[in-house]
């Protein structure tokens, strides 16, 4: 019941602590109400302060000014009313209702100077400096764009006073003046002290991560963009409060080559176009979604179903003719209202912005919005080399796709592609040539290539069908030995079927062009623990049929002897019959049977005899592959590289640059695992840059990028392992579904190194995109498992603790049926303690007692004891005095955990749970005031944790920092607190602790000075 202002004051003190948004603002309105019953300047004062900050940060900006106005007319008649605080916020909010003013455009100019001049006169009588008076005259001119370097000046020249804008905000509003003037290094130099935590306030440094995007993207601080837009919106994301922000990163997410990130954004943000109390705001917002749905109806996506205002079905092109139609018109009115052309300038401008980097930046996150458009960017590639001119003459033109065939070369895809074009057309005549062939031969061909596309995609089932179908074809053209090929090829075309990663696909063993990546996929090398964290392995539980290989094999002799088998198809048969006995071999390492060892040496040999016999350099190179990657699974590699860079030096002498950056991948890999991160480094480095000059699309970009990162983590590049994993992640979203989980490992890969370089909320970014998508339910248990503790605890890192808790609960939940009980009470632990943080103590009772059935199923005593000790803790500092009998009670729990592990010869670390205990009991006993108790239970603490040896020097001397603080402060007794520190001071020295030696000196040096 609000019968009361006592009630009124407490039902205000309860919607502050609220997040902002309709719950919020609904209960300020409600309480204003039930404020007007009183005569109670205080109590209605407060009511209406509260309304006012509900609406200027839930989207409703426009309806602070007649809220203000009734503030006004209280302040006028009854100023003693106000308290000291609700004195100040008159004064400030001042500049609250000139925002709300400008950003409406049907308030007239007049009205908006007229309270210019009032707030002025009113600053002026309270005795306060202009400055604020000032940057309001600077905002307003920024946006009629009248005299604005001169209003900027009449500003930024005055010194800032009380009243002022918060540091963090008016240094974005400077540097948003030197972007609108073109000086991005200038405005990125003044916005520096926010963006990197030097400054901030409830909205910050969040805008200044959302204004500063695009100069960074135009000044090539891609990482610096990337982890902005990461953290930026995470904040930002559904706040009506941050709507234009939310619009500031749709824009980047497009010009940044993000489409489909853009338009997740854009649905997990439908919400926001019902906000229409800010006007300026919400032109700002429909902008940003305008460059984004522009670009992708540029790009002829028109037709693609996006998320727009509820209650219709909207695609790009409807969604865009509506954002376009009303952000015109309400541009129009702010122009209409000021009298110049400003706005629909600046809007015009943001909209004539071309994409701002050559190829997609990798933002690490995963964006499923639009999974088509991953495949096909709107921005364009980054240049190649010259690629292979396309004859005009289909003859020549097919002679030529069979020319670059045979020698591997990457443009034949694109030739092939060129042919299938072309003889598809109605008006297509199949031309009469003696080297072209018949119709039958050229649709052989072609349906091979189909079964080749569809190898490369992973799709084995749909490519040994077409390779049965075009040898079916081949037969009817009378070429007998492509026939056999294309069979050979079948009898390898699913052996990897149920590998996970599939990089090295079984298409490129089957003598396609490019059969020399075998060993070159990002599973060919088990590197270390620190650098694969989860790669292939390439095990599929299959094994070749040798039987139809031999078979296989003696046909290709009948038919070469005949003449009716050419030199390549006959290496590709050879091919087929190494690369199954590679996978063979692969598949019982360590310990292969003599049988497949023998059989690899002898079937790879016989391929590279031949090769070399028939001059295929790329296929006596290919087998050369095989060999060092098999060299390199036994440990051999020094051997394998050895042999990796032979290769390179044939494919150089040969001529054949096309085929190194496969060679280079797996040089790169054998580098890494033999622990030469910095050259492994540079190879993966030439290797992707090979890739791209080459045009080759079916290089495993991805696993190269992932192992990229790991070498720059073994380096130290930290900057460079996140662009290296962001782009491997970005590289398996587009394989699709079958690289899941690989895309989710390195997800969490990236996170590890994101919060390992400070960069939490980043981290915390990426792994709710793992968790979020749909995809999430197709993870292994274990793998989803780790992805939610790591999350829960970047939540908790973040100070996010109603989150933190809702993760660890879920992960409690998921884990609980678990063989591994460890994991159950370590999660229940966790949560029990992210629940208190968030003040939900009966859910972290519940969530102590799962913790306490789990330990007593398997046992984690440290960490239980650990949790009791937080939980004491956090009772002293919650209730002080009050709580000390519940903080002994779960202290005097820890040190029963650690009895009855003692009693049952669990092990564990005695000494830090002995001596956290008696130092947490110091604590707890100093706070209630009972200071000789607590002085002997921190005296008690050191000798406990001197039983730890030097791992615990660090833990006794905050002991004795304790003791004395105890001893000098509480009791007075600094002579004796004085001869302790010097005690401990000596013993840090010696221990090689010059931080914790330092703490102490301070400590003692106040002491002294008593």
């Amino acid at each position: 019941m609000l019968d009361t202002p006592d009630a009124v004051m407490a039902a205000l003190r309860e919607n502050d602590a609220r997040p902002y948004g309709r719950t919020r603002t609904v209960t300020a309105e409600e309480l204003v109400d039930a404020a007007e019953q009183f005569e109670d300047t205080g109590i209605r004062s407060m009511a209406l302060l509260e309304l006012m900050e509900a609406y200027e940060y839930d989207g409703e900006r426009s309806k602070s000014p007649v809220v203000f106005a009734r503030i006004l007319k209280l302040w006028d008649t009854d100023p003693d009313g106000f308290g000291e605080w609700a004195r100040r916020q008159v004064l400030w909010r001042f500049k609250w209702v000139a925002d709300a003013l400008k950003d409406t455009p049907d308030v007239p100019l007049a009205a908006i100077r007229r309270w210019h001049t009032e707030l002025r006169d009113r600053y002026r009588t309270a005795g306060h400096d202009l400055q604020p008076y000032y940057a309001q005259r600077y905002h307003l001119a920024v946006q009629t764009g009248l005299d604005v370097q001169d209003a900027y000046e009449l500003w930024a020249a005055r010194p800032r006073s009380e009243l002022s804008d918060c540091h963090a905000c008016e240094t974005r509003a400077r540097a948003r003046h030197f972007i609108a003037a073109g000086d991005d290094a200038r405005a990125l130099e003044v916005i520096a002290p926010v963006l990197d935590g030097r400054s901030g306030c409830e909205q910050e440094p969040y805008l200044s991560q959302a204004t500063a995007l695009l100069a960074q993207l135009r000044r090539g601080r891609l990482d610096e963009a990337r982890s902005g837009h990461l953290s930026g919106y995470r904040f930002a994301r559904g706040k009506a409060s941050m709507l234009n922000a939310v619009g500031l990163h749709i824009e980047f997410c497009a010009l940044s080559g993000n489409e489909p990130r853009g338009l997740e954004l854009l649905a997990e943000n439908r919400d926001l176009f019902a906000v229409t109390g800010e006007p300026a705001a919400r032109l700002g917002f429909l902008t940003g979604v305008e460059v984004l749905l522009a670009l992708l109806a540029g790009a002829g996506h028109g037709e693609l179903a996006v998320s727009g205002p509820a209650g219709t079905t909207w695609t790009v092109d409807s969604l865009l003719a509506h954002v376009r139609t009303e952000a015109d018109a309400l541009a129009a009115r702010f122009d209409a209202r000021n009298g110049t052309g400003a706005v629909g300038a600046e809007r015009r401008a943001r909209l004539a912005v071309e994409p701002l980097l050559a190829e997609p930046l990798a933002l690490g996150v995963r964006a499923v919005a639009a999974p088509g458009l991953s495949d096909a960017p709107v921005v364009a590639p980054a240049p190649r080399r010259t690629v292979e001119p396309e004859p005009e003459d289909f003859t020549a033109l097919v002679l030529r796709a069979r020319e670059l065939e045979v020698l591997g070369h990457p443009d034949a895809d694109r030739l092939w592609k060129r042919v299938a074009e072309r003889a598809g057309a109605a008006d297509f005549v199949h031309p009469r040539s003696t080297e072209l062939g018949g119709p039958e031969r050229l649709r052989a061909e072609l349906a091979e290539q189909r079964a080749h596309e569809a190898l490369q995609r992973d799709a084995y089932a749909e490519g040994k069908a077409g390779l049965l179908a075009a040898a079916e074809l081949f037969e009817q053209a009378g070429l007998a030995g492509s026939a056999l090929m294309c069979r050979a090829r079948t009898l390898i075309a699913d052996l990897d079927d149920e590998s996970a990663g599939g990089e090295g696909t079984p298409n490129e063993g089957a003598g396609h062009e490019s059969d020399e990546g075998e060993g070159g996929s990002g599973r060919s090398v088990d590197v270390d623990a620190d650098a694969d964290a989860g790669a292939d392995t390439g095990h599929s539980g299959r094994r070749a049929d040798w039987a139809a290989l031999d078979a296989v094999l003696a046909r290709a002799e009948e038919l070469r002897a005949g003449g009716e088998l050419t030199d390549d198809d006959y290496l590709i048969v050879l091919q087929t019959r190494a690369y199954a006995a590679h996978h063979d071999l692969v598949e019982t390492l360590p310990e292969p049977a003599d049988e497949v060892a023998e059989r690899f040496e002898a079937v790879v040999g016989a391929y590279r005899r031949a090769a070399v016999e028939l001059g295929s350099e790329r296929r006596a190179a290919t087998s050369r592959q095989y060999t060092a990657d098999a060299a390199a699974r036994k440990g051999l590699l020094a051997e394998s590289e050895a042999e990796l860079r032979e290769v390179l030096a044939q494919l150089d002498a040969a001529e054949l640059p096309w085929h190194t950056p496969r060679v280079l991948g797996l040089l790169g890999q054998v580098l890494l695992q033999g622990r030469e991160p910095g050259q492994a480094v540079e190879v993966f480095h030439r290797a992707l840059a090979e890739a791209v000059r080459w045009g080759d699309d079916s290089y495993p970009y991805a696993p190269t990028y992932m192992m990229l990162g790991h070498g720059c983590l073994q380096v130290g590049d930290l900057g460079g392992a996140v662009r290296a994993l962001s782009e491997a992640a970005a590289r398996y979203d587009r394989k699709g579904a079958e690289a899941v989980e690989e895309a989710a490992r390195v997800r969490m890969q990236l996170a590890d190194v994101l919060r390992d370089t400070g960069r939490a909320a980043d981290a915390v970014a990426v792994l709710e995109s793992v968790l979020l998508d749909a995809s999430a339910a197709r993870l292994d248990v274990r793998m989803l498992a780790q992805a939610r503790l790591d999350l829960a605890r970047g939540l908790s890192e973040l100070e996010e603790h109603r989150d933190a808790a809702e993760e660890y609960l879920r992960l409690a939940d998921l884990v609980a049926g678990w063989e591994d009980q460890e994991t159950h009470t370590m999660v229940a632990c966790e949560a029990t303690l992210a629940l208190a943080r968030a003040e939900r103590p009966d859910a972290a009772e519940a969530a102590l007692a799962r913790a306490r059935e789990a330990h007593g199923k398997a046992p984690q005593v440290d960490q239980l004891a650990a949790t009791l000790r937080e939980l004491a803790r956090m009772t002293m500092r919650e209730q002080g005095a009050e709580g000390l009998a519940a903080a002994l009670a779960l202290l005097a729990e820890a040190d029963a955990v650690g009895e009855v592990a003692e009693q049952g010869g669990e092990e564990y670390n005695s000494w830090y749970l002995r001596g956290g205990s008696h130092y947490e009991r110091a604590r707890s006993l100093a706070v209630a005031g009972r200071y000789e108790e607590a002085l002997a239970e921190a005296e008690q603490a050191v000798p406990e944790y001197e039983a730890g040896g030097e791992r615990a020097e660090s833990p006794r001397a905050e002991s004795v920092r304790l003791a004395a603080l105890i001893e000098g402060s509480d009791l007075g007794r600094t002579e004796a607190a004085v001869a302790r520190l010097t005690a401990g001071i000596a013993r840090c020295e010696a221990a090689g602790l010059p931080e914790a030696a330092e703490v102490l000196v301070e400590l003692r040096e106040r002491f002294a000075g008593e």
